[in-house]
């Protein structure tokens, strides 16, 4: 039992290394690649909703994946609903590229409907590649 979460822990981890690296390159090179600005934009959201999937599976590997995807709804809401907030200290973090990459600088409901996106088709994904929960 312990070794099938410790492979599931590197699956879940590998993919969350793999979004990662995929929002990035997606936002260094998409428009290098003459992508369009939706792709780019609303692509990197969808990666990073997944990405939120990917890293709280990896911290509650045991957690039925419904759950974790819920949460990860919730947390990608709170995360576009921050945006409203605004301090000096937050706006000037929100300008630099980790402020940019984690909190976002603009609120957008479009962004919430690409987390949704991004953590269903990580669910989906998870649920293909993993086969059956572990029963706990």
């Amino acid at each position: 039992m312990q070794r099938k979460m410790t492979r599931r822990r590197v699956f879940l981890f590998s993919a969350l290394l793999l979004t990662i690296v995929g929002g990035l390159a997606l936002r260094r090179y998409g428009y290098a690649m003459h992508l369009p600005f939706v792709a780019v934009k609303y692509g990197g959201s969808l990666l990073w909703g997944a990405m939120v999937y990917w890293l709280l599976a990896t911290i509650f590997v045991s957690t039925r994946r419904f759950r974790v995807a819920s949460a990860a709804a919730i947390v990608a809401v709170f995360v576009e609903l921050f945006r409203l907030w605004h301090t000096p200290a937050l706006d000037a973090f929100r300008l630099t590229t980790a402020g940019a990459l984690l909190l976002g600088r603009v609120f957008s409901p479009w962004n919430i409907l690409a987390y949704a996106t991004g953590i269903a088709m990580a669910l989906v994904l998870d649920r293909a590649l993993s086969g059956p929960k572990p029963s706990v």
